[in-house]
C-alpha cells in the first residue's frame, strides 16, 4: 500500500486516492499525521541541557581554547 510523506498509508489505486485528496481538501475528512519526530522526548530535554552545564562547568579559558580548536577545524576543512 502507498504510503504518504510522514508514512501514512493512502489508497492504492488512482480513482481511491483522488476521492481521498478531494475529501481532504473540502474538509470532509481529516488526515492524522503523526507528531513522532524519531526523537525520544526525555532524551532531548536532556540533551539541551548538558551544553550548558558543561559550558557553565568550563573556565573562560578553556573554553576559548575549545572554540579556537574548533574554528581552526571549520577553517581547515574549507581549504580543501
Amino acid at each position: 500500500m502507498p504510503k504518504g510523506p510522514k508514512g501514512q498509508k493512502r489508497p492504492a489505486d488512482a480513482i481511491s486516492n483522488a476521492v481521498h485528496v478531494m475529501r481532504l481538501a473540502t474538509g470532509e475528512a481529516e488526515e492524522s499525521i503523526p507528531v513522532d519526530n524519531g526523537r525520544n522526548p526525555s532524551a532531548a530535554s536532556l540533551g539541551s541541557k548538558g551544553g550548558y552545564a558543561r559550558a557553565k562547568k568550563l573556565g573562560v579559558r578553556k573554553r576559548k581554547s575549545i572554540a579556537k580548536i574548533a574554528a581552526a577545524a571549520r577553517w581547515a576543512k574549507r581549504k580543501k
